[in-house]
């Protein structure tokens, strides 16, 4: 018997070793974040305080008068920011990328429209209290996967369940534009070929065809028969949705481009375009965001500028282009998205500029500016406390943050980790 109970208390020992910690409460009391050095997020700093009152932003800089029961962090030293958004995400969709029981981010077949990956997001994933120690609250739970992957959610990264962490439902339709050539790899000679796709045109026509039929079926008053995938393309029409278009070639993109004003599709977004440079005054004239991706990787041909990845988020600035920044190399690598963004700002990009591209340029290309994005009265009060830069790997060390007003526990499985095998071999912090 007390075999048993000694088994028992091991066991739930180390499953409490392993339990994420619990979602913030709701705020029951005022809080003043006060001497700060604010990051706005819009590219302004200033210093002064923030009061939070019910989840949300109601006073920022000098606040003459304060609520009872106020309370106050003294943030003198430190700076504030936005929490920073990150789009095109698989995170709470995948938990270890080796087994193939926890990934939910792509479905079979290659047209799937009406799926909806927040419904999947894991809010128990011992993966997002990782990101949320170095400023990442927000994320945009994306599908993957065929031509049409289906529709993304955004999250905050704190809920009980994906209802609970959802901050904007069906933000986005995700299509993943049709490769005009191939590329094959020859494992015996180690060399790679491109051939044409010979499928592209028909692929092409397959996009054209089921938003031209969503089109009529969205005119239709009570339809006879129900059809989800042509029912999941509808908000396009009205707005509700943007067309998320994942592309990289620069002849792809003239395509691309080509096909959203041919079927009238109201708030594009164009994903990726790695060969953006090529025709960047087409992209300028169309006026559609673009969320580029990692700074930190190649050029795509031999005669780009080595530095090309990292200079791209200012050119595209400079030339009035609205940009935005992801990092889904890898679903766990969300972490290096302040970074990321901090490398741009090495090249060519003023360092608020770079803060904004994560932040408030983020949250207007997702259409969720209105509520986050900015540390701005009536925002939502999702924010965070860092000692150092936040964009800066050397310096970044959030200490304190608030999704919705709730304080979030930053403790995570890397730290008790960390900390675990410090006090195990008797070593100093």
């Amino acid at each position: 018997m007390k075999l048993k109970y000694i088994s028992f208390l091991m066991f739930f020992a180390l499953t409490a070793l392993g339990q994420n910690p619990a979602p913030g409460s709701k705020q029951t009391e005022p809080i003043i974040i006060e001497n700060a050095e604010i990051h706005v997020g819009n590219g302004t700093v200033i210093n002064g305080s923030i009061l939070i009152q019910n989840g949300l932003i109601t006073q920022v800089g000098n606040i003459p008068a304060e609520p009872i029961g106020t309370l106050h962090i003294d943030a003198r030293g430190k700076k504030v920011y936005p929490g920073f958004i990150s789009p095109n995400s698989q995170l709470g969709l995948i938990e270890v990328e080796a087994v193939r029981t926890t990934i939910d981010a792509n479905e079979l077949g290659n047209m799937n429209p009406s799926v909806r990956a927040q419904i999947a997001h894991n809010t128990d994933s011992e993966v997002i209290p990782t990101v949320r120690g170095n400023g990442v609250l927000i994320g945009q739970t994306t599908p993957v996967g065929g031509m049409v992957s289906g529709r993304s959610g955004v999250m905050n990264y704190d809920g009980w369940n994906w209802e609970d962490a959802l901050l904007k439902s069906e933000d986005g339709l995700w299509i993943n534009w049709p490769a005009m050539r191939r590329s094959s790899y020859d494992r015996a000679t180690s060399t790679r070929t491109l051939r044409d796709n010979e499928n592209y045109f028909s692929d092409v026509n397959n996009l054209k065809k089921l938003f031209t039929d969503s089109k009529a079926y969205s005119a239709l008053t009570n339809p006879t028969n129900v059809n989800q995938n042509l029912g999941a393309v509808e908000a396009l029409w009205s707005g509700d949705m943007r067309l998320y278009i994942n592309v990289n070639n620069a002849k792809e993109i003239i395509a691309a481009i080509n096909f959203v004003k041919e079927m009238e599709v109201k708030y594009p977004v164009l994903v990726g375009v790695e060969e953006c440079l090529a025709v960047l005054d087409l992209i300028k004239e169309s006026k559609i965001p673009v969320l580029l991706p990692t700074t930190h990787r190649l050029p795509n041909t031999a005669d780009e500028d080595i530095w090309e990845p990292y200079k791209m988020p200012g050119i595209l600035m400079k030339e009035g282009i609205m940009i935005g920044l992801y990092y889904n190399e890898s679903f766990w690598r969300t972490r290096n998205l302040p970074f990321v963004a901090g490398t741009a700002a090495a090249h060519g990009l003023g360092k608020e500029e770079a803060v904004q591209l994560i932040t408030l340029n983020n949250a207007k290309i997702l259409g969720i500016d209105k509520m986050v994005g900015s540390i701005e009265v009536g925002k939502q009060a999702t924010l965070f406390i860092s000692e150092g830069d936040a964009l800066d790997m050397s310096t970044s060390k959030v200490t304190q943050a608030w999704i919705q007003g709730r304080t979030i526990d930053l403790d995570d499985k890397q730290k008790r980790l960390y900390n675990k095998y410090l006090e195990k071999y008797e070593l100093k912090k």
